[in-house]
Order: C-alpha cells, then structure tokens, then sequence
C-alpha cells in the first residue's frame, strides 16, 4: 500500500474531551457530516449505535462489514471461517494506512487459530504485525481473550490501560482505532452485530475513554475504508506469466486503474472495472498477462481514478511487492 505521509498529532486527550466529542458525534446533522472531512470525529466515522449505525449495527447499506456488499472481496477462500487441517481459519483483519483523506483502514486476509478466531483476529490487529509494510495499527499492544458473541459482540480489553486513550492518540485516532476492532470483530463473525467492550470481569466498560454500552456499529465505509484496497495478489506473492488482480474500490465510474512498477518506472498499466461506485466499495478483479516482463521483483498498485488530475489530493492506491517468474 503506499499513500500519503501524514504528520502524527501528539497532543494527549484528556478522557472528558474524549466522551464529550463522542456525545457531541451522535447528534450530529447528516448535513454536517457531508461537510466534515473524512477522517474527522463524526458519527458516521465514530459508529455508536443511535448514530450513523442502524440497530443491527449495519450502517444502513446493506453492505457486508467491508462496505463492499461482499464477504471475501472477491477472493473465493476468503473469510469462509472453514478450518483446514492445521485447525486454522482465514480472517479477515483491519489495519491502518495512510491515504489523501488521512487514515483510513486496509483489509488484509490472514490465516488464524480456528480455536479462537475472533480474539485471535484481534490481537493480531493490535500487534500492528501486517503483511504489508506500509499498514500499521493504531491499538496498543496487547492479547485477547474471552471475548463472546450472541446477539452483539462482547469483546474484553486486554487490561484496564485499554480505557483510556493511549499517550498521544488523539480523538480522531481513538475514534478510528474502535472502528479497526469493530470491522475486524464483524469480519471474523461474518455478522453486522454491534460491539461492545467490558473489562476482566465481563462488565461493560469505555474504550479510549468512549463509552461503549450502547454497542458500536461499523461506520460509514466511505468515511473509514480505504477507497482502494488489494486483495489479490498478497504481499510478496510469486506470479506469471498472468494472475488475478482483485479487491475493492470506490472510484469514479467504477474504473480502478492499475500499473506495474520498477525502479520508479511504470511497466505495464490497465484498469479494471469495479461492480458499482459512489454509495459503498465494490468489488473489482481483472486479469494481468506479466508474460512479456523479465522475472524480477516489482510492485503491483490499483488506485481510484482521479477526474481532477490530482487537485483534489491524488488518487488513493494500495501497492502490493511481486516476484515474475
């Protein structure tokens, strides 16, 4: 993935400014949310329930928790929460990237302990440990245990430090880092359940120092996902002489370009066509033919198209290494 570096606020943020954004998002108009960067601390990016989530912690779209109305983003194995025999599961996990609308969350699909997928998802989110170098992960450090499921998620902290926002982090970064766990949560589950936080004991409890008894729902995905993001091929993955590119997008009539890249050069170029754009991500797959490359590393990007040629910030892209062979 490559994007725009960001410069990392470092002002910490008292608890009471914390709740008090949190109070303020979920009365927010629908007007001021068009309004608010993306990125900001509004309803649709925060996802408390009575906000911008419906009651069963869906945003109102219909989508799957990806926002792209599909579970797997296109890839066939993905997410299917079926154990092979190494008793592990393929999940989904949320990280965090840099794109021309600030932070935003990438997907990548990775294999878990069919045991334990949910806590296990989660505490792979929090160790930041992403295969894609350019992802990161807003949550501290920290494992995860005895989180259950029913009609909502209950998903425990790893300790109480977990309630208050960590040194450094600020609203929007809180607000963000609970929507990381909540899409990671309602990915593994493969159900818009609202999600709640409780402490050892199973007591309901704040998260960053936002109250959490209400539930969260996934936000708004165009206010939280990536608008471009590769699922296919994975980072490092060895292709030729074609593979599949695939993932999902919202970009302007649905064109996602892409290109091949060396030592700063563009190789190969195309686009592929997405299942729709504007209201949600949608996903996109396309066929890329690599025979005439010579075997070598390079780096595969699917962006969203850019209509102002770049005026608006630049197109979002998500790059993935690749070996030809």
């Amino acid at each position: 993935m490559t994007g725009l570096p960001r410069s990392r606020r470092t002002t910490l943020v008292p608890l009471a400014v914390l709740a008090l954004a949190a109070g303020l998002l979920v009365g927010c108009s629908s007007s001021d949310d068009d309004q608010r960067p993306a990125g900001s601390a509004t309803k649709k990016h925060h996802g408390q329930r009575g906000g911008g989530s419906g009651s069963d912690g869906s945003d109102g779209s219909g989508s799957e928790p990806d926002g792209s109305g599909s579970s797997s983003g296109g890839s066939s194995d993905a997410g299917d929460g079926s154990a092979d025999g190494s008793g592990e599961v393929t999940v989904p996990v949320y990280f965090v990237g840099d794109t021309p609308q600030g932070p935003r969350l990438y997907r990548e699909f990775r294999r878990v302990d069919g045991a334990d997928p949910l806590d296990a998802a989660l505490t792979l989110a929090a160790s930041g440990d992403a295969l894609d170098g350019d992802y990161r992960t807003l949550l501290p450090s920290g494992a995860f245990s005895g989180s259950t499921h029913d009609e909502g998620a209950v998903v425990r902290l790893p300790d109480d430090s977990w309630t208050r926002p960590a040194d450094g982090m600020t609203t929007d970064e809180a607000l963000l880092a609970v929507q990381q766990l909540v899409y990671t949560a309602q990915g593994v589950l493969q159900q818009r359940l609202p999600v709640t936080f409780a402490d050892a004991d199973g007591n309901a409890t704040q998260i960053f120092g936002i109250a959490s008894e209400d539930g969260f729902g996934a936000a708004d995905p165009l206010e939280t996902l990536a608008l471009a993001s590769v699922t296919q091929p994975e980072e490092g993955e060895t292709v030729g002489p074609t593979f599949t590119a695939e993932g999902v997008a919202s970009s302007f009539e649905a064109t996602v370009p892409w290109e091949i890249r060396q030592g700063g050069s563009v190789v190969k170029k195309g686009f592929a066509t997405a299942d729709g754009w504007m209201d949600k991500l949608y996903p996109f797959r396309t066929d890329v033919d690599v025979s005439d490359l010579a075997p070598g590393t390079y780096t595969f990007v699917a962006m969203t198209d850019d209509p102002s040629g770049g005026e608006g910030g630049g197109p979002t892209e998500d790059s993935k290494t690749i070996v030809v062979r």
